[in-house]
């Protein structure tokens, strides 16, 4: 945690099942402003169903999600419109409209909530391509991408209207470790660039000391272990331990 700093985003008592299956028993944590918090847990385990609460698209069985210490519970849809312009998701595989190029993509919430005109449109999509290194590339359609391009280009999306948050699943799944590292590379230097908060849901250890602040370890519903860097190498945490193991 920064000094000073408070949670922005934090987890109560989450509860979540599905067709009867538990997957969430009983998460909690915290989120400090402006720090970067990776979530680890091997697959199948709930990282991603813990990230989409964090934003309202999953509602728990029981508990709470707070952001800014407002609660999401009972929200209406533009109640969690407001949320989500503050707490911006990067999709597994990018969710890109596959039928619109660049521009559109990264152009559509702009033009859907920033009430922009098509200049200032123009201006804000060539320096969100500037921020993740993709200068130029506005006509090219998704299916002319890189995995890494469309990762950059999910990310410029995420952060056109300046969110307060980030939430990233699983960011470098399916790349090449070279690309991965750029990916990474990436978050980071956004991240203290911008200043927001982030979490990110990796089952990758290397990736998660490239940009991670604190870690926090799921197993079987609840989190286990959270720490810094630093305690996570020194900790006598079983399942830890086995991560760390296999990943160095």
């Amino acid at each position: 945690m920064k000094n000073g700093a408070r949670p922005y985003i934090s987890a109560r008592g989450l509860y979540k099942s599905f067709g009867g299956r538990p997957v969430l028993q009983g998460v909690d944590f915290d989120v400090y402003e402006g720090e970067t918090l990776v979530i680890l847990g091997g697959s199948g385990q709930g990282k991603s169903v813990i990230l989409r609460h964090l934003n309202g698209l999953v509602a728990p069985d029981r508990g709470e999600v707070l952001i800014d210490g407002r609660s999401l519970s009972g929200l209406g849809e533009n109640q969690l419109y407001d949320v989500r312009r503050k707490v911006a998701m990067v999709f597994q595989l990018g969710a890109l409209f596959d039928s619109e190029t660049v521009y559109g993509n990264i152009s559509y919430p702009l033009r859907e909530h920033a009430g922009l005109g098509e200049a200032a449109v123009a201006a804000r999509v060539a320096e969100l391509l500037a921020m993740v290194d993709l200068e130029g590339i506005e006509r090219l359609y998704p299916a002319e991408l890189s995995g890494g391009m469309k990762k950059r280009v999910a990310l410029a999306r995420a952060i056109a209207l300046e969110p307060r948050a980030v939430l990233y699943d699983e960011p470098t799944t399916g790349l090449d470790p070279i690309v991965t590292m750029h990916i990474n590379e990436l978050i980071r230097s956004l991240q203290r660039r911008l200043g927001f908060t982030s979490v990110v849901v990796t089952h990758d250890l290397r990736s998660a000391f490239a940009v991670g602040d604190r870690f926090a370890l799921l197993d079987q519903g609840r989190i286990r272990f959270s720490g810094t860097a630093e305690q996570v190498r020194t900790t006598d945490d079983r399942l830890m331990r086995e991560f760390l193991r296999a990943a160095f």
